[in-house]
């Protein structure tokens, strides 16, 4: 798995987790996935995602994205 793929993952794991816990907990859990959305569209334009450089640090490859 390349750092690409893994920030993707981790991306749709905490929206479906916030949309979930938005659901059944607060609705303030919403929060989340507006923070997670707006990170990725940053990402998109900057290059720069803490995601990833968290990856990186765990010794994931890096992928063509996020190098």
């Amino acid at each position: 798995m390349t750092i690409d793929r893994a920030v993707m993952a981790f991306a749709g794991i905490m929206i479906l987790l916030s949309l979930a816990l938005g659901t059944w907990v607060s609705g303030w859990w919403y929060l989340l996935t507006a923070f997670v959305g707006l990170n990725l569209i940053q990402a998109s334009f900057t290059g720069f995602c803490p995601a990833a450089m968290g990856f990186r640090k765990l010794g994931i490859q890096p992928g063509t994205a996020f190098d």
